[in-house]
């Protein structure tokens, strides 16, 4: 008891407050984005109170325990994630969504976490075993298969807005890991000469609608007609939303009688709770809610940092490094998307939108960076040592 009660102790509390500042914030703008719909605000808010109280316990757990045992996780986690997301591409709804019994959810983020985790493990864990995954066009190579079979995967699913999320999960991950730089400078060259034929040959054929929102992003971008009531009604009427808020905003559950566009429904009612929840946030809180909001995440993804400085192995430093690149993803993608920064591309706000699988799934991994602070005064094994080679690139 009194080491588990030393363990919860140490727990790095400014983390966890600011994990549930957030949860909370979202459900109080869930309430108010899922108004329009069947059940009501208050009905969506209640579902991601249970969900959020899930992830609390989940985040505990995962916290407490030594993530030098979780990352064994990695293998059924990763192929799960595989296996369920080639399910989703034949037999997932059009959310990209399988269900089980009564759970529905999208198994790209199962994926994406099993990965995280399963490349933090073997990166670390192949150089012990033979000095050939030592050679940094090795560990390139082991970093390429493990994250482009998922990507493909989303691709193929036409998800592009989840398959986006991998490009900075991997950059991190290869960055913590060591490989040179002169690599990382070739690789980014290479990509930066396939982005046109990414763009004109591949784009479109693996997703049509995803090539589409691109150039509707660019006539907007450069103030060419399109037509709001049309392909531009929603990146126009979000926008608009929270480009007129001004700094206070028009209140929380703000009505039409105040000039509240998303109480006329011009905001998506529909995925106004989840995809788009931001422009609700924008338009009720002003710039003032919207920057407390971004303060909130960078203190969290700071924290993130800081505590994968202090890890005690590369293992640790990769995943909570790579945790970081997640959320910052989901962040840019969401946020960028409402103000016109991105095109649409249809993906939650971390802990803040409607979605009880990811909000479960941020949670546990957050409980995995949690792990890594928590842990990192634990003495490492003689079998368990970092090699010389790993100790010179991180010195």
């Amino acid at each position: 008891m009194i080491p588990l009660l030393r363990k919860i102790l140490a727990m790095n509390w400014l983390l966890v407050l600011t994990m549930l500042a957030l949860a909370i914030f979202g459900v109080y703008a869930i309430e108010s984005a899922a108004r329009h719909l069947p059940n009501g605000g208050e009905y969506y808010a209640q579902r991601q109170k249970i969900w959020i109280i899930g992830g609390c316990f989940v985040f505990l757990i995962t916290a407490l325990v030594d993530y030098r045992w979780i990352r064994w996780l990695g293998i059924p986690m990763y192929l799960s994630g595989l296996a369920l997301m080639i399910l989703a591409i034949y037999k997932g709804s059009d959310a990209h969504q399988i269900s089980l019994g009564v759970i529905s959810f999208q198994p790209t983020q199962l994926g994406i976490a099993g990965g995280i985790v399963l490349m933090g493990s073997l990166l670390q864990d192949l150089p012990r075993w033979h000095a050939f995954f030592r050679l940094p066009f090795v560990q390139l190579g082991v970093i390429a298969v493990l994250a482009g079979v998922p990507f493909l995967i989303v691709v193929a699913m036409g998800d592009m807005g989840s398959a986006l999320v991998w490009l900075p999960v991997t950059a991190v991950i290869m960055l913590v890991s060591g490989v040179p730089y002169r690599y990382m400078l070739l690789i980014g060259i290479v990509g930066v000469g396939c982005v046109a034929l990414a763009y004109f040959i591949i784009l479109p054929k693996a997703s049509e609608r995803g090539a589409e929102r691109i150039e509707l992003y660019l006539d907007m971008l450069n103030g060419r007609d399109v037509d709001i009531s049309g392909d531009a009604y929603a990146p126009y009427w979000v926008s608009t939303s929270v480009g007129k808020a001004g700094w206070k905003g028009l209140g929380w559950n703000a009505s039409s009688q105040r000039g509240s566009l998303h109480d006329k429904k011009y905001i998506p009612w529909k995925t106004a709770h989840n995809d788009f929840i931001f422009g609700v946030i924008g338009e009720e809180q002003g710039f003032r809610g919207s920057l407390l909001l971004l303060t909130g995440y960078s203190m969290l993804l700071i924290q993130c940092l800081f505590i994968a400085f202090y890890s005690r192995d590369s293992s640790g430093r990769i995943i909570a490094a790579a945790v970081v690149a997640l959320m910052f993803a989901h962040i840019f993608e969401n946020i960028g998307m409402c103000v016109l920064m991105t095109p649409i591309t249809g993906i939650p706000l971390p802990l803040v939108s409607y979605s009880g699988t990811f909000i479960m799934m941020i949670m546990f991994l957050l409980g995995l960076v949690q792990s890594v602070w928590v842990h990192r005064k634990v003495e490492i094994e003689e079998d368990e040592e970092v090699p010389p080679q790993q100790i010179r690139r991180y010195s």
